[in-house]
């Protein structure tokens, strides 16, 4: 029996943001008709075979309660357009590699043919939903592509940009700071606009749903990100002071951290960010101010890159120093892959920098990660036959030199690490680029400890 839906919403993308954020709000909007569209086939089965492609927790359990009953998956993206009410696009937005403003801006391609083939299906007048993160006016691109059409069918055109962490993004969806909505300022966008806040008002308390200017919601997913990054540069450029002086990061981090006009939150030192977002993100921006003429606002914020570049590079350094200036022929473990804990998402993780930088120096390098592997193999494809890949972090460890913690994952604290260092070459050395491990109970097991920003603790 056909059930009868209040409204159907589509969405074109079935990846890291498009799958959790319809089926959050298939479960919380149990009337609308959500359809999640790809042109990856083996994703779209996936997501129908149970076998998700996306580690996220909690994202299965809520997947399997409203699949196949208002959560649909499919291929056919001209049908899937053809029937929307609402059309969320969340394609991939990855950065340039080609022609002007390679490395910094954004490449809309993808974005663009999505664009086409909304107005090439469409029988009936939309509401098309920013969901990538894109450059400001780009909704005024997508609005002259969506209107160049000659069968008077009305397209609004709205900005909804997502502020989801990974390993967290269920929570962000089901509890966020805030949901921010922009459109044009005409009563056709604003009509357009409300029906946007109609949805999220199912389980959003209305004061947490920011509604703007198409433009101002636009930038406002760029400045979110570039802030948070430059939360994390500025303490990775002290934790270098830090070493230096005999400083604590983490304590300095605490001080500052309590004053409230700054607070704690991206005030953990660290190897350096990375993930899909923050490094694109901000060379957009840098992209945007110099194409503005602001050349001096677009230094600022390069150099948020620079210093998290700055710290990569300052991490290897500090491995090849420790261990007697060399380690060509040296086994060094990798304990974590993933940019950040749960998730296995390795886009522009700070292990795909160190790993290449430690085999250019002749070291025997063994990754071990408890979501990352499979990607790990596809980052370092072109290194496959230099490497050893280790479910297992105690059989990783075995006859390695040096250990380097690259993921926060919550199983490296809790390891037997008299086992880990009974089975190594001595002197066997730990770098915690993370700070997450027990430095002083290290020491007295006898590992040579090096955090962030930390005193050394060294046995020579």
């Amino acid at each position: 029996m056909n059930r009868k839906f209040k409204k159907n919403i589509l969405c074109i993308g079935a990846g890291y943001v498009g799958g959790p954020t319809m089926a959050v709000i298939a479960a919380k909007c149990p009337e609308y008709k959500i359809t999640v569209v790809d042109i990856n086939e083996q994703k779209i089965n996936d997501w129908n075979s149970g076998n998700i492609p996306i580690f996220e927790p909690g994202l299965e359990e809520i997947v399997n309660q409203v699949k196949n009953k208002n959560l649909f998956f499919s291929t056919n993206i001209e049908k899937g357009i053809e029937q929307a009410d609402i059309i969320f696009v969340s394609v991939n937005t990855p950065t340039k590699t080609f022609g002007e403003g390679a490395g910094k801006t954004a490449d809309l391609q993808y974005w663009e043919k999505t664009a086409r083939s909304i107005l090439q299906a469409s029988r009936n007048d939309k509401v098309v939903v920013e969901k990538s993160t894109l450059p400001v006016k780009t909704a005024e691109a997508m609005e002259r592509i969506l209107n160049s059409g000659d069968d008077n069918i009305n397209f609004q055109v709205v900005s909804n940009p997502e502020f989801l962490a990974e390993g967290t993004a269920i929570q962000d969806l089901l509890n966020p700071d805030r949901v921010l909505i922009g459109s044009r300022e005409t009563p056709e966008g604003i009509k357009a606009r409300k029906q946007i806040v109609e949805i999220y008002r199912h389980w959003i308390p209305v004061h947490k749903i920011i509604t703007s200017n198409i433009w101002s919601s636009e930038l406002s997913k760029l400045v979110s990100n570039a802030f948070l990054a430059q939360r994390i540069s500025s303490i990775n450029s002290i934790s270098a002071l830090c070493e230096k002086t005999g400083a604590d990061v983490e304590e300095v981090a605490y001080s500052v951290g309590s004053d409230s006009r700054i607070g704690d939150k991206f005030l953990s030192a660290s190897v350096g960010f990375g993930g899909s977002c923050f490094k694109k993100d901000i060379l957009n921006l840098v992209y945007i101010c110099e194409s503005y003429g602001l050349y001096e606002v677009a230094e600022y914020w390069e150099n948020v890159v620079k210093i998290n570049e700055f710290q990569e590079q300052r991490f290897v350094r500090n491995i090849s120093k420790a261990m007697f200036n060399t380690i060509a022929n040296k086994k060094i473990t990798l304990f974590g892959f993933a940019f950040k804990a749960n998730t296995g998402d390795t886009r522009e993780s700070a292990a795909i920098y160190v790993t290449r930088e430690l085999l250019a120096e002749h070291a025997l390098v063994t990754i071990t990660d408890p979501q990352a592997l499979d990607n790990a193999k596809i980052d370092l494809k072109d290194h496959i036959q230099q490497l050893s890949f280790e479910s297992d972090p105690y059989q990783a460890a075995v006859g390695a030199h040096a250990i380097a913690v690259l993921t926060e994952w919550d199983v490296y604290p809790k390891l037997d690490y008299q086992r880990i260092f009974d089975s190594m070459e001595k002197p066997a050395f730990i770098f915690d680029g993370r700070n997450i491990l027990d430095h002083r109970k290290l020491f007295e097991i006898g590992f040579n400890v090096y955090p962030v920003g930390k005193p050394h603790l060294n046995h020579f």
